[in-house]
């Protein structure tokens, strides 16, 4: 289940504690609420709210600021032919240009889109844990993902990691190692628009691309 557009506004921070696209009032509240010269401004659309972020700058300016004490990160998952038997899965994990965390790698186990987003994000948190990062920010595209690890996640497990509906939750193995990660660590899952002109998101983009190309390690 996707977020729909009629759930709830979209408010855009250009200048604040943390420049983004937040879902609801309190959260966008955080990053102005006293903050010098703050601008922010509700939209309709989270295409619309992300131009009013960008303000017209150059695609290599296009980056959400860091905030504060909190590490960033960009992940993405990619996979071709996704669904069927030749299947190649790869994922990305973007801390900056250069950076000896930044990561390439072929998926192992069942190739497909939704795992390779999940496992991008279980190999950043990985990697902060390693450096002792104590907060974290992830930039994703996965809705599917922000969405599973911070609302369904929880109505799975009272359901015996069963659906609403009763079925079988499909990626439920990768949704428990993300959830065990994510203990010990304040993360803040923050979405980012794909192929939009983000630097991050389109290197952590070009990271999985290539590790869908490698073999498994």
């Amino acid at each position: 289940c996707l977020i729909s557009k009629s759930d709830s506004m979209f408010y855009a921070v250009r200048k604040g504690r943390r420049t983004g696209v937040y879902r609801t009032w309190a959260e966008c509240q955080e990053q102005v609420n006293k903050f010098p010269s703050a601008s922010f401004k509700k939209f309709v659309t989270e295409k619309d709210a992300w131009a009013f972020v960008r303000g017209g700058l150059p695609a290599q300016q296009q980056q959400p600021e860091p905030a504060g004490d909190f590490a960033v990160v960009y992940t993405d998952g990619c996979c071709s032919s996704n669904g069927r038997n030749r299947a190649r899965a790869g994922i990305g994990v973007y801390w900056g240009p250069g950076h000896p965390l930044n990561t390439s790698e072929r998926l192992p186990g069942r190739q497909t889109n939704q795992r390779a987003e999940i496992h991008a994000a279980c190999k950043a948190i990985e990697q902060a844990k390693s450096q002792n990062i104590k907060k974290l920010i992830i930039y994703t595209d996965s809705k599917f993902t922000i969405n599973g690890i911070t609302s369904w996640v929880d109505n799975w497990k009272t359901n015996g990691w069963r659906t609403s509906s009763g079925g079988s939750v499909i990626n439920k193995d990768d949704f428990e190692r993300l959830d065990n990660l994510t203990r010990g660590i304040e993360i803040q899952w923050m979405h980012v628009p794909g192929h939009a002109g983000f630097q991050g998101n389109e290197e952590a983009d070009r990271l999985a691309r290539e590790g869908a190309t490698k073999q498994v390690s």
